[in-house]
């Protein structure tokens, strides 16, 4: 959607009046309704609003427009919306660093200085030498509204391969830079998305699709193909590799061993499950394929070939993933050798670093380390805190130093270096920030869901809060597409903290947090298992008095989104707030939209009649009827083309003339913003200081 005027107030309230809200509280912006009707196997669904699908018409920017008028009419009537916005910055304002990551001779690494839009990309060519500076996305746009989405180093050092996602989109611009002048080469790669780089000498292989013909956030994305291209060339010339015109969900992963011999990809069409194919870069062969793709939810990744071997952590046939040993001149699964064996806890990642691998377990959604040698046998475990996560783990064959970091709720990540060889650990990195940590606690608790399931929550506030039922809550979940939520410091939190809230995470169904077992618990008809899991620890948290419906707030991102509608809607007496933040809302459709149908594997297809059942049981959007819903901030970004903003501005149109209570029902379209990724500083500020103030307000609490 391109970005457009907003309307003056008083232009804004011609346009307030319709015949569905004229008697409401609040004066929603007229939003035409349509006779569209779908027939599902017999079952008419209408959707009224389904012209808010096309992002480029002037009727959509205008009732968008006339949305985030009214929108930041209410919120600008909040008195402590200021210095909540004021408080969000101090508490930003530190210092952030990536863990380091050697390529050839230099360690890489990102850096922010607390209150930049972006982090820049700096290397160092000892831990010890002076740092500089390679690339900075704040020089490419100044609202910081280009970010780096990704990079690879060349084999020799020389060159970096960067993306640049502009205004929050998932579309990339691929450029090539030399390291040692600072300066780019001609290379400019468009049409790429959700591709990596994977260098052979002075070129790289990545993928891309062909330029769309409609619009570029919401047309769907087919067709994916694979190129090589050598730097300094024009993207005309690149080589395609491999195409698969008779699957055009299908994407791709490339990569290349260390020693350059072998080019690796991987074949997947949806979130988990994926084939595998590889080529000998020393002959002329084809792409050979050592793992078919099937629709099952096995997942292979590739470590690295060496002298023919391919070594592939995978979840086949041991749920909670093991490593293994493939001899590429018999690679049938008879053949596999075990290197580390499946364990009672979920190995969420592994890496290669010296002649050791690391393995990282959840323990009860929880971070352990643990190291091994290179034929499987433990080795010891590497020290971290008890409650603690670790989400950058950072190793290579070729050094004999391991980076992790170590983050809690209440503590900003820290950065730990590790000597394979002394086996010791110290710290590398601890950032200075305006947050009294001591002063506040995290526990874990476990509750049962609905049908008696035990399930992990993270529970945080200030310590010796008394716990009568009368403390503000806020939820938060997930429970999808094999992901989890472990502790983690978000600066966002604090005021909400500092405020005597209560911040809770609970670790529902439909992720990853016990392996492949508890994602399928969650995911095709087994989804309402998910909402159930969320609406049990509401439950929970008002039964054991941390506080009451009069105090919760819920709130979710993208699939999280969905389970913030689908809660709301199921249970809309549960909670005070909600705030379903870029949500997949039209589940009958999500999958006509960008790469919407990749998620088929958790959600199912609306064209199949058992999975239509389902999906129509809890689609937030069709569920919504005339009642009392909770005061509801909808969040979206108009360049979101992963989950469309369409969903969120149905959802919005549709709670709006059905609500029946005095609680309003907002909207808040961000413009060059995305689903997330990338978003400045400034816009992140932005948009928590509005949340919160929401929250705030609607839940009786002051700042």
């Amino acid at each position: 959607m391109k970005k457009y005027l907003s309307l003056l107030p008083a232009a804004f309230f011609l346009f307030t009046c319709s015949e569905n809200n004229s008697t409401k509280k609040y004066n929603y912006p007229f939003a035409r309704k349509v006779d569209t009707v779908d027939n599902y196997f017999g079952t008419k669904v209408p959707d009224p609003y389904r012209w808010l699908e096309d992002d480029r018409s002037d009727s959509t920017k205008k009732w968008v427009d006339e949305e985030n008028a009214l929108t930041q009419d209410y919120l600008s009537k909040i008195s402590f919306r200021d210095k909540i916005k004021e408080r969000l910055k101090q508490v930003w304002n530190f210092e952030k660093m990536s863990a380091p990551y050697l390529k050839g001779k230099r360690y890489f690494y990102s850096r922010n200085n607390g209150m930049q839009n972006q982090s820049e990309l700096y290397c160092k060519n000892g831990l010890n030498d002076s740092a500089k500076a390679i690339l900075d996305p704040n020089e490419m746009a100044k609202d910081g509204t280009s970010s780096l989405s990704g990079y690879e180093v060349s084999h020799d050092g020389k060159y970096l391969q960067y993306g640049i996602e502009k205004a929050g989109s998932d579309w990339e611009e691929f450029y090539v830079r030399d390291i040692e002048s600072g300066k780019d080469l001609p290379d400019h790669l468009k049409w790429v998305k959700f591709s990596g780089a994977a260098w052979k000498d002075d070129g790289f292989f990545y993928g891309r699709f062909d330029e769309p013909k409609g619009s570029q956030l919401s047309e769907q994305n087919s067709n994916q193909k694979l190129y090589y291209h050598k730097a300094g060339d024009a993207q005309e010339k690149d080589q395609l590799i491999y195409k698969d015109d008779a699957h055009p969900d299908v994407m791709y992963g490339v990569q290349v061993s260390d020693d350059q011999n072998w080019l690796i990809v991987s074949t997947a069409n949806s979130t988990h499950g994926n084939g595998l194919m590889v080529k000998d870069l020393r002959t002329n062969d084809e792409l050979k394929t050592i793992v078919a793709l099937k629709d099952t939810a096995d997942d292979y990744g590739v470590m690295d070939i060496a002298n023919g071997k391919m070594i592939m952590r995978t979840n086949h046939n041991a749920p909670n993933f093991k490593l293994v040993e493939v001899d590429l001149a018999k690679p049938g699964e008879a053949n596999w050798k075990t290197i580390i064996p499946e364990g009672e806890n979920y190995m969420v990642g592994l890496t290669r670093a010296g002649d050791f691998y690391v393995a990282h377990y959840l323990v009860d959604v929880k971070s352990k380390l643990v190291l091994y040698d290179m034929n499987g046998k433990k080795v010891n475990d590497i020290p971290t805190q008890q409650m603690c996560s670790v989400s950058e783990l950072s190793g290579d064959r070729h050094d004999s130093l391991l980076f992790f970091d170590i983050a809690t709720f209440i503590d900003p990540p820290c950065i730990y270096k590790y000597n394979l060889l002394t086996k010791q650990t110290s710290l590398y990195f601890r950032p200075k920030f305006d947050f009294k940590s001591e002063d506040f606690e995290s526990t874990q608790v476990f509750y049962r869901g609905k049908d008696g399931t035990k399930i992990p929550m993270f529970i945080t506030h200030k310590k010796g809060i008394k716990m009568d039922g009368t403390n503000p809550c806020f939820l938060f979940g997930y429970g999808g597409f094999n992901s989890h939520y472990a502790p983690e410091f978000r600066s966002d939190r604090a005021v909400f903290l500092e405020s005597g809230g209560i911040y809770c995470v609970a670790n529902i169904r439909g992720g990853d947090e016990y392996g492949e077992k508890w994602h399928q618990q969650g995911i095709l008809c087994n989804k309402q298992n998910v909402f159930n899991d969320f609406i049990s620890a509401a439950e929970y948290l008002i039964k054991e008095k941390y506080t009451s419906s009069e105090h919760l707030a819920i709130t979710g991102r993208s699939n999280g989104g969905l389970l913030i509608g689908a809660c709301e809607t199921q249970r809309p007496d549960l909670y005070k707030v909600c705030i379903p933040q870029v949500g997949v809302m039209d589940m009958l459709r999500y999958h006509r939209f960008t790469i919407g149908r990749d998620w088929k594997s958790d959600y199912g297809l609306s064209e199949n009649e058992e999975q239509f059942k389902c999906l129509y049981k809890y689609s937030p959007l069709q569920n919504i009827r005339e009642t009392k819903y909770p005061a509801t901030l909808i969040t979206t970004g108009d360049h979101d083309d992963r989950v469309v903003p369409a969903h969120s501005f149905k959802y919005a149109a549709t709670m709006q003339a059905d609500q029946q209570g005095d609680e309003p029902i907002l909207i808040r379209i961000d413009h060059n913003a995305g689903h997330g990724g990338g978003k400045p500083t400034e816009k992140q500020i932005e948009e928590w200081a509005d949340i919160w103030s929401f929250v705030f307000y609607n839940l009786g609490m002051t700042y």
